[in-house]
């Protein structure tokens, strides 16, 4: 068969759901790539699509609107809301191949990783954002949003959970992180590197995700507060405590290389699991794991494993509205 955007080629009819962010903003000019989050205006998904008309060589796209807005005015309940929104359309509309959801580069990893633990869609869901508005002058958004159609409507990406397609590189939700304010290539999966590559003739894979059970069939309700507190030289626990009197049920230490919060934290960390508060221990680095240590396991704590921890955050979150105990927090970090 011909590839996506030869003469006669099927063109996968495609979902694009517009959350916002950088790929959908329009600047004052074309050398704004600052001062566009507050001060300029966002697209619809139709008139992202209008500015990119290479986007119907490669697919059919069916624009969805959802949200205009910069991803970091999205949170846990537009993440369930965005996830109801893709379940409904692929029940209305089961010729549709695929979900791309164009999304601010803020907080895409963590939007993309609970659509991975959450959805129960067969079709591929891609997460795509740009680093530059879509008005600039060498703007990302074009070609990222071909790529990701692409992806999206490609037959071998099929179950391979959420993933995330920016420069040219497809990555999975569970391993991707945003390593850079401004460059083109901050989209990065540290330990694992990505899944594959788009380039001109389609779709290249290299590896197959990893991934865990879901939580598509748990009675979730209503998601916990979980709280970071990131650990430098000197840290008291404050951060923790503020956390406890919130009224977090979770907190995340982000501590520092290999996974150890600072004395004080770690005093504040126990009162926290004395009093029935779950506490995943990650590490602030950039990559490795937090390892199962002793003091972890005796001390009540669970393992972050190889999690960012904003994507530990999402994990505990839902292992705790789905009603498991420290037993079954470690056995979902463990799977997943």
């Amino acid at each position: 068969m011909p590839s996506p955007g030869q003469a006669g080629a099927a063109r996968p009819r495609i979902a694009v759901i517009g959350t916002g962010g950088t790929i959908s903003s329009l600047g004052a000019g074309p050398l704004d790539s600052l001062d566009y989050p507050e001060f300029g205006t966002k697209l619809t998904p139709d008139e992202v699509l209008a500015r990119v008309p290479e986007a119907r060589r490669v697919a059919d796209p069916v624009p969805v609107p959802f949200r205009a807005v910069g991803s970091t005015a999205i949170g846990p309940a537009d993440w369930a809301a965005l996830r109801d929104l893709i379940r409904a359309t692929a029940a209305a509309d089961p010729s549709l191949e695929g979900f791309v959801v164009t999304h601010g580069t803020a907080t895409l990893e963590e939007t993309a990783f609970f659509l991975d633990l959450t959805l129960d869609v067969a079709r591929t869901v891609v997460l795509v954002g740009a680093q530059r508005p879509i008005s600039a002058l060498g703007t990302d958004a074009g070609a990222n949003l071909v790529a990701a159609l692409r992806v999206a409507g490609a037959p071998e990406a099929r179950g391979l959970g959420v993933l995330v397609v920016l420069n040219d590189e497809v990555h999975a939700a569970r391993d991707v992180v945003k390593t850079s304010t401004y460059r083109l290539q901050t989209f990065r999966s540290p330990d694992y590197g990505p899944l594959g590559a788009v380039d001109g003739d389609g779709l290249h894979l290299a590896r197959a995700a990893r991934r865990g059970p879901g939580f598509a069939g748990a009675p979730l309700g209503a998601l916990p507060r979980v709280d970071i507190a990131l650990s430098y030289g000197g840290a008291d626990g404050t951060m923790v405590e503020a956390a406890l009197a919130a009224g977090a049920r979770g907190i995340v230490s982000a501590g520092l290389a290999p996974g150890i919060a600072t004395p004080a934290e770690r005093l504040a960390l126990e009162r926290a699991v004395a009093s029935g508060v779950a506490v995943v221990q990650c590490s602030r680095a950039a990559g490795g794991r937090v390892g199962r240590r002793r003091y972890l396991e005796e001390g009540g704590f669970v393992a972050g494993e190889d999690f960012s921890p904003q994507k530990a955050r999402i994990l505990l979150m839902l292992a705790l509205a789905s009603g498991a105990d420290t037993a079954g927090i470690r056995a979902a970090f463990a799977a997943h």
